[in-house]
């Protein structure tokens, strides 16, 4: 199941949390990973590690918002793999700011990032994708990362809630863009609830800082309370879900959304 044998896969943000997680299922799974981050410290280190426990990972720097960047990442990939067949969007930032607190450089920044650099990546890598497509009974795969919040809004998070509702619809539409066009390349969405990541546990600082607990152990309480499943979630949950619209195992799943969310969202 969910085997990728073979392939070549591009994450951005990949040098912790989830991108990290997705790196080594993919690994697992058999296919060589690019870490594309603009953390080189620790993005080298996953790397290192990955490669020491015998997969195929190698770390570049990717800035997502500078197109060429993403010109440099595709020209890697096909002189040192000899194309690209997987690319995870997954780069993101998020501002816990309302909008009457928001500057328009904040807002700028982050549609920069979780915006642009979806769709700078997916604008590029296309044409390695479309090569690598032939290769594979289900095609070649883009996976978006969205979030809870692209499928429902939240207060004190208004810019985040808009970049992640856009990549759900610029997943649907590019799905379509494709497939209708007979690329072979299958686009789909994944969103994640709170997870165990640097990211996921700010949210319980603001949880502190809201007045809603004193302490960590409080802030847990409350969030775990907004899950049916009562925690949070493991990066490599995320990257199980991942894993699986990546492969074969999903070939005939395009331009879907996979809540990853405990149950966050089917209240």
């Amino acid at each position: 199941m969910n085997r990728v044998d073979g392939r070549t896969a591009l994450i951005s943000g990949g040098a912790r949390g989830i991108g990290a997680a997705v790196a080594q299922c993919l690994i697992q799974g058999g296919a060589r990973v690019i870490l594309g981050d603009v953390l080189e410290a620790e993005g080298r280190r996953t790397a290192e590690a990955l490669t020491a426990a015998g997969g195929q990972a190698v770390y570049l720097r990717l800035d997502v918002t500078r197109e060429t960047d993403w010109q440099a990442a595709v020209e890697f990939a096909r002189s040192r793999f000899g194309g690209l067949d997987i690319l995870v969007n997954n780069a993101g930032i998020a501002l816990g700011a309302g909008t009457e607190e928001l500057t328009l450089e904040d807002w700028r920044r982050i549609e920069a990032v979780n915006v642009d650099g979806v769709f700078l990546g997916t604008k590029t890598c296309l044409t390695l994708l479309r090569e690598g497509a032939q290769r594979w009974a289900g095609g070649s795969a883009i996976v978006n990362l969205s979030s809870i919040y692209g499928l429902v809004g939240s207060e004190g998070v208004s810019a985040y809630c808009m970049t992640k509702g856009a990549v759900r619809l610029y997943t649907k539409s590019t799905a379509l863009e494709f497939a209708r066009r007979g690329y072979r390349v299958r686009v789909n969405s994944v969103h994640p609830g709170h997870i165990e990541t640097d990211m996921g546990r700010r949210g319980l600082s603001r949880i502190i800082e809201r007045g809603q607990a004193k302490d960590e152990a409080g802030a847990r309480k409350v969030m775990y309370a907004l899950y049916p499943l009562g925690r949070m979630g493991k990066p490599e949950e995320v990257a199980n879900a991942i894993a699986f619209l990546a492969s074969d195992d999903a070939s005939f799943i395009t331009g879907s959304e996979l809540a990853v969310d405990g149950g966050y969202t089917a209240q």
